[in-house]
């Protein structure tokens, strides 16, 4: 059997189990591509296929930035921060946690001013002040995206239940995964050893493994 196909049916499993098909009850036209179809209660359900497909794509365009600290990360609200925070201990690239500081990428004299190549978004929606100053100053994005997500100024966008935290939590695991699957320090076919529950978000985190 063709490992990397069943690798690819894994990484499915995982994202449905943690409800990262599940969208919201609108859909912007620009995310219609990402959906399977709309259920009876108007939820509609994203194609977990495409969201594997634009994680590897994303994972590539983190990889092309030579200096991992010219990628930064970026969650103000606390459903994505412990991920965040797990995706720079592996990757080696910058966080932003919590308020975005007005200017960051965008006046040179502010204190916590950065000129980062890359930006990652936990929700376009939620974060939406450093989306926008990523955009005056041309630096690419990507971003976990949902059903109801704009796609304005987003560069990369991968499809998934961005409000829900075990979603999140195992969006960032497995773009972390693919991450170092490129940069040479995981197998291509190696299974990590590591818990996406070190990736939940720690305020709700009742212990339980996924």
């Amino acid at each position: 059997m063709d490992t990397s196909l069943t690798h690819t049916k894994e990484d499915i499993k995982k994202l449905l189990l943690c409800n990262c098909h599940l969208g919201s009850r609108r859909c912007e036209s620009l995310m219609t591509p990402y959906t399977w179809r709309k259920r009876i209660d108007g939820i509609y359900i994203i194609n977990i296929a495409k969201t594997v497909e634009k994680l590897r794509l994303a994972a590539r365009a983190i990889v092309a930035v030579k200096t991992p600290t010219n990628v930064m990360a970026i969650s103000t609200e606390s459903i994505g921060q412990r991920a965040v925070i797990r995706f720079s201990y592996y990757t080696g690239c910058q966080m932003v946690l919590g308020r975005w500081m007005p200017g960051k990428l965008t006046n040179q004299m502010c204190q916590e001013y950065s000129e980062p190549q890359l930006i990652i978004l936990t929700n376009p929606s939620l974060d939406s002040q450093p989306l926008s100053e990523a955009s005056y100053v041309n630096i690419p994005t990507i971003a976990f995206c949902n059903t109801d997500s704009s796609l304005k100024f987003v560069d990369i966008s991968i499809p998934g239940n961005n409000q829900h935290r075990y979603s999140v939590a195992i969006l960032w695991w497995m773009l972390t995964k693919e991450v170092l699957k490129l940069k040479g320090q995981l197998g291509p076919h190696d299974d990590w050893d590591v818990s996406i529950d070190l990736f939940l978000d720690y305020k709700e985190n009742k212990n339980k493994q996924i």
